[in-house]
């Protein structure tokens, strides 16, 4: 008999005696009193026997009720010799009672539901609560079993050319297939199989993509489930799903499981304090045995994948458990190019479509951003009853993935527009004067998800570092909108807020982070903290005095104060070029980078002196600061 069969027979026993019990509970509660012969004939002669009685002659009893001491009606049962039969009736009779004879045998039917019903009604009852808490199906009283899912042959195949873009994480993956297919090829050198492999990385890369295309690739049995899918509201229920889900994974080893967010289960331990989280503790310990425990046997390969490593347990990272630990990045240049590749298969793309165009315009986008990006460009192409995807769809797919679909239902007014103009254009000329920020692309004051209008700058080339001065142009680039704004009309607005946010946060990461900063020297303030269960999101703890706070506080706006003096002393300058931006904003709406560089044209470079002041590039600029950063102290680059 298996398991789940003892489990039914041992639930239908304990409900079997529960209702007899309460069976006999309530018959000892409700039974009537029993009266000798003697005692009737006693009562009948008193005249304490009230009308009727029921005289059931096929069972040789007499039922009914008698007065009792308080004056209460008393049921009572009295049972007869068989001989004492032809004469019962009469002697009831004669003393005044009213006497009905039963004769009738009981029905079948009516014998079913009294003895038979009441228990076919709680089994049913037992059944589909069961039924409910597991979903139903043939999930009944299955609470520790798994429920991962087994890729077969029928499941739709996803191998590694549908993968693009992470060629590092590929090559690893096919090493395993490769073990599991070819064992005694390692075996020979004296390798041993790795237990696990993590994917990490951030949302949207493609690291459960990997997965299915190595349940495609590797030809063994593969399982697939979720962390959260272990856990569920009754206690030890996760622990018996992962010793489930690694028994079926042994018999059929060679086997690959694969485990997605596995942080759902995985973090670390100690954090919950007791209580609720002791069950996806049990689980992870439980899971981390499984992994590398006493009793282990080869074949399993365990895949998993998360975007938050830092608060998984330290015990489930370490070698022999996950042994390799695989960065699922942003594509670079390249692999974005790839990316698009294969989303483009299949569909109809117009002559002058430029994928390698697109790869450079969509830096720090997902492998899902860039699915979403084709996917959005064909929806607008079918929208404009277009037979092919043309550039114009793909470029507005960037927009619309970047900052959203155009709100074309919201009215600007005049002077909404002029000052927005002139915000974007204080940008625009900002951004076209630094010589260190990335190449504008576009300009625009159409309001686009959030935003008002924005200025789009796009790198020529992927950038993993980036220096102090770099940086510090970033920052006279965020505040030229609100420069512009103070310059042109001398009342700044909110439309700003924005740029203002992201200038600090960066110059805040310069001075605690990056140690851009020669006063408080190249160290890190504010270490991170927060609760593991928590996710251990960044606070800042209070690690600092409060006279290097008051100096951090000091640096920032130090930064601040030169990018906006900067920004100001470049549009002071070339007023003129700023008016014409505007005026061709408010003329077009959308200014594309060769209409940019047409419009800037006599706008020339600016660069810094050693001793930090801005200044025109070249020999026509030497010996000049513009008045505003030759007058200003302590405003050095070198801060």
């Amino acid at each position: 008999m298996s398991r789940t069969a003892r489990t039914i027979v041992i639930y239908l026993a304990v409900i079997f005696v529960v209702v007899m019990a309460v069976n006999v509970f309530v018959n000892q509660s409700s039974q009537p009193q029993e009266l000798s012969l003697n005692e009737f004939n006693a009562k009948l002669a008193a005249g304490e026997i009230e009308n009727p009685v029921t005289i059931k002659d096929r069972s040789n009893e007499v039922t009914g009720t008698y007065a009792g001491a308080g004056g209460e009606s008393v049921e009572f049962i009295m049972m007869y010799p068989a001989e004492y039969s032809p004469v019962i009736t009469e002697d009831i009779l004669d003393a005044g009672v009213e006497a009905v004879t039963d004769s009738q045998e009981p029905s079948v039917f009516m014998w079913f539901v009294g003895n038979v019903l009441p228990y076919l009604l709680l089994f049913g009852l037992f059944i589909f609560i069961m039924f409910q808490l597991q979903g139903g199906g043939n999930r009944v009283m299955q609470f520790g079993k798994s429920k991962a899912k087994q890729v077969t042959k029928d499941t739709p195949k996803v191998t590694f050319d549908d993968v693009a873009g992470v060629d590092e994480a590929i090559e690893e993956l096919e090493e395993i297939k490769e073990f599991l297919q070819q064992p005694q090829k390692f075996r020979a050198m004296g390798a041993k199989i790795p237990k696990g492999v993590l994917l990490y990385g951030p949302p949207g890369t493609g690291k459960t993509l990997l997965a299915r295309a190595v349940a495609g690739e590797a030809g063994v049995p593969f399982y697939a489930i979720s962390g959260s899918e272990f856990v569920e509201m009754f206690v030890g229920v996760g622990a018996s799903r992962v010793r489930d889900l690694f028994d079926q994974a042994k018999a059929s080893a060679p086997s690959i499981v694969f485990i997605d967010e596995i942080d759902a289960v995985g973090r670390h331990r100690g954090a919950g304090l007791g209580g609720g989280h002791d069950e996806r503790e049990q689980t992870l310990n439980q899971l981390l045995v499984e992994l590398d425990g006493f009793d282990v046997k080869a074949g399993v390969i365990v895949i998993a994948s998360t975007n938050r490593p830092d608060i998984l347990d330290p015990a489930l990272l370490r070698p022999g458990r996950f042994d390799r630990q695989i960065v699922v990045d942003r594509p670079d240049i390249k692999g974005r190019e790839q990316i698009l590749d294969v989303h483009a298969r299949g569909k109809p793309f117009e002559d002058g479509v430029d994928i390698k165009v697109l790869a450079r315009q969509t830096p720090g986008f997902t492998g899902a951003d860039l699915a979403n990006l084709i996917n959005e460009a064909a929806l607008l192409a079918a929208r404009r009853n277009k037979s092919k995807v043309g550039m114009p769809e793909l470029e507005e797919a960037i927009e619309r993935v970047i900052a959203g679909p155009e709100r074309k239902s919201r009215i600007m007014s005049e002077e909404e527009r002029q000052l927005t103009a002139y915000h974007e254009g204080g940008h625009a000329l900002v951004g076209y004067a630094l010589p260190k920020l990335d190449p504008l692309h576009k300009v625009t004051i159409i309001p686009r998800g959030r935003a008002g209008g924005y200025t789009m700058a796009l790198p020529l080339e992927d950038k993993h570092y980036e220096k102090r001065s770099e940086l510090v142009d970033q920052l006279a680039f965020a505040l030229g909108g609100r420069t512009a704004e103070e310059i042109v009309f001398g009342d700044p607005s909110t439309g700003a807020s924005n740029d203002i946010e992201k200038a600090t946060s960066l110059a805040r990461k310069m001075v605690m982070e990056y140690g851009m900063s020669d006063r408080l020297g190249p160290l890190k303030y504010g270490q991170p903290q927060g609760e593991i269960f928590l996710g251990r999101d960044y606070a800042k703890s209070q690690d600092l005095s409060n006279e290097v706070a008051a100096a951090i506080d000091e640096e920032v706006r130090k930064l601040i104060t030169q990018a906006h003096e900067e920004a100001m002393q470049i549009i002071m300058t070339h007023r003129e070029a700023l008016d014409r931006i505007a005026a061709l904003l408010l003329e077009r709406e959308t200014l594309d980078a060769e209409e940019v560089v047409e419009v800037l044209h006599d706008v020339p470079k600016w660069e810094h002196t050693d001793t930090g002041a801005l200044r025109i590039k070249g020999p026509e600029g030497a010996g000049s600061t513009g008045g505003i950063a030759a007058a200003r102290t302590g405003a050095s680059r070198n801060l």
